[in-house]
């Protein structure tokens, strides 16, 4: 079943459901370029690792411990009682676990197998501040950007620190955005390609360039996404009629509201059906009216 937004899903950004999204759009992307790369190409799937601690915190609601009712306790012990098990503390874990982020290097499939481009889907540990994952990301950016291979960064979480190469200040010039994609050409650092996607638009064809005088590849993204959805069976999951776990802004807020409404997943009262009738110029093209 195909998801209800024309491009991205923003209930699929919740933290809880996002390690799914980042590991199928890697995939599917992966495959999708390995049947349309030339013969001389190959993309290959490659891991970052890192040891993630001090971000995994536990705040338990109650600290329960066992022990004789209060009610059975005389008024003496009942004060000595209540000293000895004092306010309940945060707990902290301290076991470090293993992270690992999986990102795409297209490579030149014969020799040495050169690094021709890599392509990184930013994961919330990316755009976190102050935290490991942020730091081994940027590092790896600043690698790739010094080296021969291009850079194609694809972001499609609006929580988070700015991350991709584009500048942010150069970006907000341009127009509004929800998510990106940015290009870094190996011979033209001085300048990104940034594809702006906003709540209601289907994600985009991107160019996946290789070397030499070989033409780019054309990646579809929103047909990737579709693919990517229905592998997750994320529609199972998901509770339309509730609002997405990262806010909407309000006007995106709004849009999404009568998006699902006029796509059915969510219902309407007799006065806002009337109100849509009356005027059914703001129905998006291609969607169900009101049930």
């Amino acid at each position: 079943m195909a998801s209800p937004f024309p491009g991205m899903d923003p209930y699929l950004e919740d933290p809880s459901i996002w390690p799914s999204v980042h590991h199928l759009l890697i995939t599917h992307i992966g495959t999708t370029l390995n049947s349309l790369l030339p013969p001389c190409y190959v993309a290959t799937f490659q891991e970052r690792v890192f040891v993630a601690g001090a971000d995994r915190e536990i705040y338990p609601d109650v600290l329960v411990r066992e022990g004789p009712e209060i009610g059975t306790l005389s008024a003496s012990s009942r004060g000595s009682e209540l000293a000895a098990i004092g306010d309940p503390p945060w707990l902290i874990a301290t076991a470090d676990d293993e992270v690992v982020e999986p990102f795409i290097e297209l490579r030149t499939a014969a020799g040495d197998q050169r690094v021709v481009t890599v392509i990184e889907v930013l994961s919330p540990r990316n755009k976190a501040a102050g935290f490991e994952g942020r730091r081994l990301y940027r590092q790896k950016q600043r690698e790739v950007l010094a080296s021969d291979a291009h850079l194609l960064e694809i972001d499609l979480l609006r929580s988070g620190q700015h991350t991709v190469a584009a500048p942010r200040e150069a970006l907000l010039r341009r127009g509004p955005y929800r998510y990106l994609v940015s290009l870094s050409r190996r011979n033209q650092r001085h300048r990104c390609e940034v594809w702006g996607i906003l709540l209601s638009s289907p994600l985009p064809r991107v160019s996946v360039p290789l070397t030499g005088t070989d033409p780019d590849v054309i990646l579809d993204l929103q047909a990737v996404w579709q693919q990517v959805y229905a592998a997750g069976a994320f529609r199972r999951i998901i509770d339309y009629t509730q609002p997405p776990a990262i806010p909407l802004d309000d006007d995106d807020a709004r849009w999404a509201e009568g998006h699902l409404r006029r796509s059915g997943y969510r219902g309407w009262t007799s006065a806002e059906v009337q109100g849509t009738a009356a005027d059914s110029k703001t129905t998006d093209a291609g969607e169900k009216g009101p049930p």
